[in-house]
């Protein structure tokens, strides 16, 4: 079985739970912030929105330079989801014609001239889905404390028992 095949699965349920938080990310409280030091919602949830396209970029591309990236906005949900989905479809796309020699291919993430670290992009693909796993967590504390309802995830929430539980 190939590296994509073993990916697939498990990046196909993750980006379906995903985008089920996603749609529920308030628009009118992008600018709201749990604690001072904190990313604003609407940022986090833009994170959220970009991060499948990471995995793309890192089978198609050998480095990325932050210094030439754009920095953050405030879209509205439908924006976000939007965006969300065509990540996921350019990710999956990627992941699909990838072969197994293409995840040891040796990938850098710069700031301008300089390289932050460069890994294998085997390492990093793992690395930018477990990035997002994390990222949706801390999206689901800020929904939970603007009051809402959580999907489903892992199991059931105190918002969408599940049958038997």
């Amino acid at each position: 079985m190939s590296i994509a095949d073993t990916l697939l699965p498990e990046f196909d349920q993750e980006m379906a739970t995903t985008r089920r938080l996603l749609e529920r990310v308030p628009s009118d409280k992008g600018k709201w912030k749990p604690h001072e030091k904190s990313f604003s919602l609407g940022h986090l949830a833009q994170l959220v929105a970009w991060m499948p396209g990471w995995i793309g970029q890192t089978l198609r591309e050998r480095e990325l330079n932050l210094k030439a990236q754009s920095g953050y906005s405030y879209e509205n949900t439908e924006s976000l989801v939007s965006m969300f989905d065509k990540n996921v479809k350019d990710a999956r796309a990627a992941i699909s014609s990838s072969r197994d020699k293409d995840y040891d291919v040796d990938w850098s993430l710069k700031m301008g001239d300089k390289v932050i670290f460069t890994q294998p992009r085997g390492t990093v693909v793992r690395t930018h889905i477990n990035h997002l796993i994390h990222h949706r967590g801390q999206l689901t504390v800020y929904l939970r404390l603007v009051d809402v309802p959580l999907p489903s995830i892992y199991g059931p929430t105190a918002d969408e028992r599940m049958p038997g539980f």
